[in-house]
């Protein structure tokens, strides 16, 4: 978002403020002065020193301006016969801070890794009195103009320090200089042109804008006053082709190489330069010439030959040029591009025509062919055709133009001019929130505008021309009012200042139309309310305003604006609406001497004597009595209730007035009866007399707008428009017409042609959801919000047919191009498919949990390819894509997509889709990591990737049916995309929508695009078919775009090439449930014979006899290698015996060895994606002195597989949290804890005598190796660490005489690997082309073994000689009966049986002497992921939550025994994160609380959980217990906590219910705590929110909104002495934010007393890099310090803050390794626990201030809580709790080290 702010342009010393020099600092002699030459105020900095003398931007070195811009634009004069110095900070991408300084002072180019040193020069053109550059190097000349400098410095550090270019951190100008300005914007300008000249000369030029450039005299030129000075010139950007060729060159002529047209021939004249560095950088030593000693000069001659002035020319050393070389001296002439190379000409919308809404991208790419600079055609490619809408803000603007042939009114962000008579529209677009006002002068040249928000802008039109003339900030935040002048000199602006007090301003625009400023006149506050103020016609000084109970006369004198209020008498108490003058103008009388009618709310008119401020008369428009049907009385004037007038407007015969009530009446000036009026449907909420008094223009509360024809009596609507956010929408080709469905529960179709409204449908208790029209039949199908489904003809305007198949909201509507079947999805995940060939419509097929049931998706759930052959949708997870047969609904593929984005903690899901034309055969998915993903439709393989499309993800996209170009939204624009990013510019963006576009599309003839969200806009498209280029479209991989074109397009090599052999990464992949499998390999399909055969003695390849040939078999399932010993081929080889692969399928699938495809199962361990690192730097303790010692570890990872051991035989039990193993007593309740492995722990496997445990762990975020390692039971110590698989660890399992040890990987590793189990020697290692789910060793032959995967089951022999491994598999397929499914799991049973469950709920039983499945039989309804069999007893559990006991004994006669065994032991596991630990008085007990919306009650003494609070479909986000001072029984405890709804529940403990709930906050808590006597309950939300509340009877006390707008993190109470800090309370109490503000405060809550003691607010960088999810803001009390506060956060270093409540300042600083995610003070010592992101526990003694760091954590360590005692301490990440014994100074020295890890 950076740059949108910035964007065209930024004056830096405005942004600052530099007049005030708060943001700013100057040293030395620095003043302001009045320059002759700029007729400007300017900067001066003189001094004998330049170092002491200077202006730095920003105020302090710490700090960052964090201005994107690429040019840097600097308006300096150098002070004749002095030196200046400029020095530009500038950060890198990689966050490199570069200087880049230039001088005078300078006597060479010099440049470092961090800094570049830029000579200055000046060259004489005159006269050779200076002739080598070390001559022209020194004080500036004597007579020197004004310069403007211009530096790329995206192309300096690219090009000097092969660096990339990030922001600008600081600018520090320093002595001799005047400096006008700074400025930095993505364009490159030209001051020499202006915008005329380029429009006739149709110039590739950027003009200077207005306030960037010095002022010209008329009849001068820019060049011939003044100096303009481009680093690198235009022609550096092919650098080195064109330095080189020109060193090779003789001629001594300095004419240039080109020139300009005529146009712009003399505006390129006595120029200061850049000096060129002809070494070559670093980054381009391959191409670099032969190196000169002497720097040749760089010179700027004229464009225009013969007329050639004398000058001075200044240059910089080290630029880059396209230059011309001389033969005597080396001089260099510069020439210019021609302008058929230069950048495409961006036209800003304040600074000229606005011909197009359109904003483009500035994307200048360095390329070695100047042909490759190639942007999207025709640009722009867009152009707004017309605006459905009226509104936004407020459905009161609306105006006649002068003529009154224009009507002009604001449709959101954009300004809308009707020309009335054709309907035909102009547009004024450059606002970027919704219109809040519009104001004319008298003549309607001079338009104003103001937008609403925060930062309210205020643009000046020209009207005639459409031109921005001016565009400034006001100093009201919310502008509700403008009126202008008759005379448009004056413009008046109403609104609230930033405290929300009413504001009025008056500016002066009278220079507005000559290139002038606008300056404010004045400016007043005012208490009271203002609903509508005029400038009077007649005198620009005066004002009129009026609203709630005053009416007040303005007045402008002596530059104060005054006023007078209008004595009201018995009306004072009215509401007033509107107001206007009396027209007309009468000789006899004064021009004041007039009448003012106001009107009211309550139905007055009341006139008012202008000139005499008094009340003339004053009139009441009441309702006509009740009158039968045929007659209707006008409505009088009199007493009685009124009817509310909200607008009036005045012309010299009659009165025009809209009501309330919905009517347009018109009175004569006497106000004796109506003489007509119109009906509407909603409030009229203005009306506005035309210019000749024949027209009255009104509009309403609907959104309508349409005027009243006097003479013919008859209304025209001109403009309707939906009152609320439209949905969807749907275009029907033929009769061109669209349909649209809006929040406003209204249906409507429009005309395309005419814009106009042709028919609406009402509803009035359900809301319209998803509209399609049917291709074929005059019919709109229109699904509702409660699930209805209807069909509506066109022809007879009337419902068809209803359908109730859905119990949600309808989310998806498609008919199939043939228009043969409908479909439709609910909210509920319902899908339905229609027969369309009668004209009622017959549901065929209802299916149930396939369709996502998210609402946030766009609009596009469903969609239909071209053919009507397939049908895809987000479903049934938004994590998946669907593709289903369109005619049958019978699945045919599912595309997993849920890719961890690294710079996201989220999952990424589908928003919406969109299939491509057919014969690409590819579909499109939008995500919520701003991705494009473009997949196959028959393999799901990711053929292409878009990356960073918008700022925010893509809402909605649509391809045109040739396949050329992508439409995507987001941020409120939509861009066009080359599709097959050709270009170096592949898109366009365009701009004018004020809200999220909810979804755009092209029309069927493909002449239009449609975007719908606020309004409706039609875009004509300038690339239509028969103008686009005819070459066919290639959706072939190799039509990859340049790696600078752009978004980023990850290139996604196609795998059945199998040419790159790379594995992809971080791709979708195909969720195959009744799969068409991948072809991605080159091997035809054929078939196997599955035997066992041993390979001879020498190794022979591997061979598979394939459709009649004989090929080597290098794809084979199994790949076998010896562990490397350095003899291949001696000793110890493996042989592999014969592996005949599965290829006949009738798929033809053969699966590559590098497709990392995640498998249909469950079964794989997949890490949980964590955003934290793992630390650089850890201080362990010193001398084995440990503080801490792990006591206990509350929790269980059911994230893990096989993660739990047990030998009932010999009681070891053990199981895993996080990273740590956790080895407990079962009879005890003790716990050893082994800690070591830096990531998520995967699985476990224990040896048979329960002496070994093995464990292993994965990669990460790839920044740890996956690692196995091998535990001493006994000992508790790690015996030995081995490293051989990639990602992760599967299963591991020992075999039955615990001599051999296999360990096997995930579907990503897929590696085998056998382990001697004595020696931990790798023996073989094994790679897999398929996953493979679970190993298991025969436990009646130790050489035997089988694994399970795809379809198949694979036995293992093997026979060992010696050092050498014989390996013989034989791999046995699942019976055909079963289908294809995964074998997920495998036990082994009495011999000769084996079992193995699947992922579709059977169980298959298999003869191991005949390798064969002999039974099968429905277990479960989801997938087996454990198999167990002791004796005749077979235990499965399964993904649906069950476990079920069969009894096998006798497998003739299977039956099942049970369906739920009941556990011996339970571990509680805490599946989602825990947010809070809290512990009572008494420290019995402890409570935590979590997102699962639980809250638990532990024993502290055994770890046990006590009871259980639980809340549905909330989280519970804060938690405390309260103190023993709340209650007189010590049994009666309670625990309240906080919730992410906004409630509150105060839970009982020792009757274990839940006492009282309340409802003090409207958002989530964040932070909740008792008084100190237990009698109150303080309480945060996330919106900064802090609530009082009693817990016994629920009323909240007090509400502070002190810390509004960002999250409590922490709120804390502690006693105090009663009148300590001067303030009474016995109560002291913080209250921190997250934006790093604390509040300290001092409270009686009994008196009701509550005082502010200090107010904290901690500092932090401004440097753009800051982190987007930043370390929270938290504040404890010192416990051993009363008036000591402790602070950790976000700031310019890494520290804990301690600062002193009596000195108000901080008085101790401890510096951090990285920045605290949690705090912790211990009671009882002077001990500090802190948590970092970086999973690591930092325990800090205040007093010896020595350092302990802990590892033990997985994730992030978010929590720290030490008992009150100090004792124990808390710590948790994630759903992790680690329980550790705080240990005294000494106490670690005598432990025993056998459980050290």
């Amino acid at each position: 978002m950076a740059r949108v702010w910035q964007h065209p342009y930024l004056n830096i010393f405005k942004h600052l403020k530099i007049e005030e020099w708060k943001r700013s600092t100057k040293e030395g002699d620095v003043t302001t002065i009045m320059d002759k030459t700029l007729k400007a105020t300017v900067y001066r900095i003189r001094g004998a020193i330049p170092a002491g003398n200077f202006i730095q931007l920003p105020k302090t070195s710490t700090q960052s301006l964090g201005l994107t811009g690429r040019y840097l634009y600097l308006l300096f004069r150098p002070i004749p016969m002095k030196y200046f110095v400029v020095h530009l900070d500038v950060t890198t991408e990689d966050s490199q801070v570069i200087r880049i300084s230039f001088s005078n002072l300078f006597k060479e180019f010099k440049s470092t890794s961090t800094w570049l040193q830029f000579p200055f020069i000046y060259e004489e053109a005159t006269g050779p009195t200076k002739t080598s550059k070390t001559d022209l190097i020194g004080a500036a000349p004597r007579c020197v103009r004004w310069t403007c400098l211009q530096l790329d410095l995206q192309f300096i550090l690219m090009m000097y320090l092969n660096r990339r270019y990030s922001h600008i951190k600081s600018v520090k100008l320093c002595a001799n200089q005047l400096v006008k300005n700074i400025y930095t914007s993505d364009l490159s300008f030209d001051p020499g042109v202006t915008i005329s000249e380029v429009r006739q000369a149709k110039l590739a030029l950027n003009p200077m804008p207005r306030e960037m450039s010095f002022p010209v005299p008329k009849g001068e030129k820019w060049h011939d006053r003044y100096v303009f000075i481009r680093f690198p010139t235009d022609d550096s950007q092919m650098l080195q082709d064109s330095v080189q060729s020109c060193l090779s060159r003789t001629s001594g002529s300095h004419e240039p190489v080109q020139q300009l047209p005529q146009p712009v021939t003399d505006s390129i004249q006595d120029k200061v330069s850049l000096i060129q560095q002809i070494t070559s950088p670093v980054a381009w030593s391959h191409r670099t010439p032969s190196v000169q000693k002497s720097i040749p000069e760089v010179s700027l001659t004229s464009g225009h030959l013969g007329n050639q002035k004398g000058c001075r020319k200044g240059v910089l050393a080290g630029g880059d040029a396209t230059v011309s070389c001389a033969a005597n001296d080396g001089g260099i002439d510069v020439y210019v591009h021609k302008l058929g190379k230069g950048p495409t000409l961006l036209e800003d919308p304040g600074l000229g025509e606005i011909t197009s809404p359109r904003l483009t991208k500035s994307n200048t790419i360095s390329t070695k062919n100047s042909s490759r600079h190639r942007h999207l055609l025709p640009d722009p490619i867009l152009k707004l055709k017309g605006v459905i809408g009226f509104g936004g803000c407020s459905t009161k603007w609306a105006l006649w133009s002068k003529d009154g042939s224009y009507l002009v009114y604001p449709c959101h962000a954009v300004i809308v001019a009707l020309i009335v008579e054709t309907g035909e529209q102009r547009f004024f677009i450059g606002h970027t929130d919704k219109v809040s006002s519009l104001t004319f002068n008298g003549n309607s040249t001079l338009l104003a505008s103001s937008q609403m928000g925060p930062l309210s802008m205020v643009r000046l039109w020209n009207f005639e021309t459409g031109k921005c003339l001016s565009i400034f900030k006001t100093h009201i935040h919310s502008i509700c009012f403008l009126s202008f002048s008759y005379s448009g000199a004056v413009l008046c602006g109403v609104g609230k200042d930033r405290h929300g007090k009413t504001m009025v301003v008056v500016w002066s625009t009278a220079s507005v139309s000559h290139g002038g400023e606008v300056t404010v006149l004045a400016k007043a506050h005012t208490d009271v309310d203002i609903q509508a103020l005029k400038i009077a016609f007649f005198d620009d000084t005066r004002m009129v305003s009026c609203g709630r109970d005053n009416i007040r006369l303005w007045r402008i004198r002596s530059g104060t604006l005054r006023s007078c209020p209008v004595n009201l008498g018995e009306y004072h108490a009215l509401e007033f609406t509107d107001l206007a003058f009396e027209e007309g103008h009468v000789a006899d009388r004064e021009p004041e001497d007039r009448t003012l009618f106001v009107c009211s709310r309550s139905g007055h008119i009341l006139e008012i004597n202008y000139k005499n401020v008094t009340i003339q008369n004053a009139r009441r428009l009441l309702p006509s009595q009740t009158q039968p049907v045929h007659r209707k009385e006008k409505q009088t004037f009199n007493s009685g209730p009124g009817i509310a007038i909200n607008s009036i407007s005045i012309s010299s015969t009659f009165c025009a007035m809209g009501s309330e009530d919905g009517y347009l009446r018109l009175w004569p000036l006497d106000f004796s009866s109506v003489f007509l009026e119109a009906e509407h449907e909603g409030a009229v909420s203005s009306v506005c007399i035309s210019p000749d008094g024949l027209r009255v223009l009104s509009t309403t509360s609907t959104r309508n707008l349409g005027f009243l024809d006097i003479q013919s009596r008859g209304y025209n609507t001109l403009v309707r428009s939906h009152a609320d956010l439209i949905l969807a929408f749907a275009v029907e080709g033929h009769r061109k017409q669209l349909a649209t469905v809006s929040q406003d529960n209204t249906i409507r179709i429009w005309d395309l042609v005419t814009m106009q409204q042709l028919y609406d449908f009402t509803t009035t208790e359900e809301t319209p959801c998803a509209i399609t029209f049917h291709p074929t039949q005059q019919v709109f199908v229109c699904g509702f919000s409660n699930g209805v489904v209807r069909s509506f003809s066109l022809v007879v305007s009337d419902l068809l047919v209803e359908y109730k198949r859905h119990r949600g909201a309808i989310t998806g509507l498609a008919v199939s191009p043939d228009g043969k079947f409908m479909y439709s999805s609910c909210s509920q995940g319902t899908l339905a498919l229609y027969n369309c060939s009668t004209q009622k419509y017959s549901v065929l097929r209802v299916l149930s949990n396939v369709v996502c049931q998210d609402a946030e998706l766009g609009t596009n759930i469903l969609v239909v390819n071209g053919d009507s052959s397939l049908l895809a949708f987000v479903g049934p997870s938004r994590y998946i894509v669907t593709i289903m047969d369109a005619s049958s609904l019978d699945e045919l593929l599912r595309i997993d997509i849920s890719i961890l984005d690294l710079e996201s903690t989220n999952l990424d899901s589908a928003l919406d889709i969109c299939f491509a034309p057919v014969s690409s055969g590819h579909l499109l998915v939008s995500t919520s990591s701003n991705k494009v993903l473009v997949l196959d439709v028959k393999t799901g393989c990711l053929t292409r990737q878009l990356s960073n499309l918008h700022q925010v993800a893509c809402s909605a996209l649509a391809l045109s049916e040739d396949g050329h170009f992508l439409l995507t939204t987001g941020d409120r624009a939509i861009k066009v995309w080359d599709f097959q990013m050709k270009f170096n510019a592949s898109f366009q963006v365009f701009i004018g929508h004020s809200e999220p576009v909810q979804r755009v599309a092209f029309t069927p003839d493909q002449q239009h695009i449609i975007s719908v969200g606020d309004a409706i806009f039609i875009w004509d498209f300038l690339a239509a078919p028969e103008k686009a280029s005819k070459g066919s479209v290639r959706w072939s991989i190799e039509s990859s775009p340049s790696p600078a074109a752009g978004p980023n397009v990850e290139k996604i090599g196609d795998a059945a090439s199998g040419t790159n052999g790379i594995p992809r990464q971080s791709i979708p992949v195909p969720f195959l449930a009744s799969p068409p499998h991948l072809d991605i390999s080159s091997m035809p399909p054929g078939k196997n014979h599955d035997v066992f055969s041993e390979s001879d003695d020498e190794g022979t390849c591997l061979k598979s006899h394939v459709m009649g040939r004989t090929q080597k078999a290098p794809d084979s399932s199994v790949h076998v290698k010896k562990k490397v010993d350095g003899n291949v081929g001696g000793p110890g080889k493996t042989k592999l015996g014969q592996w005949c692969p599965d290829l006949d399928t009738g798929n033809g699938r053969i699966v590559g060895p590098q497709n990392n495809i995640r498998p249909d199962s469950y079964k794989h361990f997949i890490a949980r994606f964590k955003a934290s690192t793992l630390p650089k730097t850890i201080s362990f303790p010193k001398n084995n002195c440990e503080r801490l010692r792990l006591k206990a570890v509350v929790g269980y990872n059911g994230n893990g597989r096989g993660n739990m051991v047990w030998r009932p035989d010999t009681g070891f039990f053990a199981y895993t949290c996080g990273c740590v193993i956790v080895v407990e007593d079962l009879h005890s309740g003790s716990q050893q804890h082994w800690l070591g492995h830096p990531e998520e722990i995967s699985t476990l496997a224990v040896r048979h005598d329960a002496q070994v445990l093995a464990s292993a762990s994965g990669w990460g975020d790839k920044s740890s190796r996956c690692q196995i390692r091998i535990w001493d039971v006994p000992e508790g110590t790690c015996r030995k660490v081995l490293f051989h698989h990639e990602t992760e660890v599967q299963a591991m399992a020992y075999s039955h005489n615990d001599r051999l040890f296999i360990t096997l990987g995930d579907y990503s590793d897929r590696t085998i690997a056998l382990w001697n189990a004595f020696t931990y020697e790798l023996m073989s290692s094994t790679r897999f082309t398929e996953p493979v789910h679970e190993v298991a060793f025969n436990p009646f032959s130790a050489n035997e073994l089988a694994c399970v995967g795809q379809g198949a089951i694979t036995f293992w022999l093997m026979k060992q000689w010696g050092a050498d491994i014989n390996l013989q598999v034989h791999r046995v397929p699942v019976p055909e009966e079963i289908g294809p499914v995964e074998l997920t799991s495998i036990c082994y049973s009495i011999i000769p049986l084996l079992y193995s469950g699947t992922n579709t709920g059977q169980i298959c039983v298999w003869d191991i002497g005949t390798n064969r499945c002999f039974m099968t039989w429905e277990a479960d309804e989801g997938e087996i992921g454990v198999l167990l069999c002791s004796g005749n007893r077979l235990v499965s559990g399964s993904n649906t939550k069950r476990i079920r006991l069969w009894a096998v004994g006798a497998v003739q006669e299977l039956r099942m025994k049970g369906s739920r065994a009941r556990p011996y032991w339970h571990l509680s596991s805490l599946s989602l994160q825990v947010n809070e630990v809290t512990f009572s008085p008494t420290q019995s007990h402890c409570a935590t609380c979590g997102d699962d919306g639980s809250v638990r009650v532990w024993s502290l003494g055994s770890m046990e959980l006590v009871v259980q609070f639980q809340v549905l479909n909330q989280s519970c986000l804060c938690l405390a217990w309260s103190p023993a001072a709340s209650s007189h029984r010590a049994d009666h405890q309670q625990v309240v906590a906080g919730y992410s709804d906004g409630t509150i529940r105060v839970f009982s403990i020792s009757r274990t219910e839940m006492e009282l709930k309340m409802h003090p906050h409207p958002a989530a808590l964040t932070a909740i705590s008792f008084s100190m006597d237990g009698q109150t309950i303080i309480s945060g939300d996330k919106d900064g929110i802090v609530a009082v509340s009693s817990p016994r009877t629920g009323i909240t006390i007090r509400v502070l909104d002190d810390h509004k707008g960002s999250p409590i993190t922490v709120i804390q109470s502690k006693n105090k002495e009663y009148y300590d800090f001067g303030l009474e309370g016995g109560e002291l109490w913080l209250a921190a934010s997250a934006d790093r503000r604390v509040s300290v405060w001092a409270s009686d809550w009994l008196r009701d007393k509550c005082e502010l003691v200090d107010w904290l607010s901690f500092p932090a960088p401004t440097s753009p890099k800051i982190p987007t999810n930043l370390p929270p803001s938290l504040a404890n009390f010192c416990p051993w310090n009363s008036s000591m506060l402790v602070y950790v956060g976000f700031g310019l270093k890494e520290e804990v803050l301690f600062y002193s409540l009596h000195q108000k300042q901080v008085v101790e600083k401890i510096p951090l390794s990285y920045f605290a995610t949690s705090l912790s003070l211990s009671p009882g010592s002077s001990l500090i626990a802190i948590g970092h992101c970086e999973r690591l526990l930092r325990l800090i003694d205040f007093m010896s201030k020595t350092e302990q760091d802990f590892v033990g954590h997985n994730d992030a360590v978010h929590l720290c809580r030490f008992t009150p005692s100090g004792k124990l301490l808390f710590t948790a990440a994630y759903n992790e709790i680690l329980v550790w014994e705080v240990l005294g100074p000494g106490a670690a020295e005598s432990r025993e080290p056998k459980n050290t890890p």
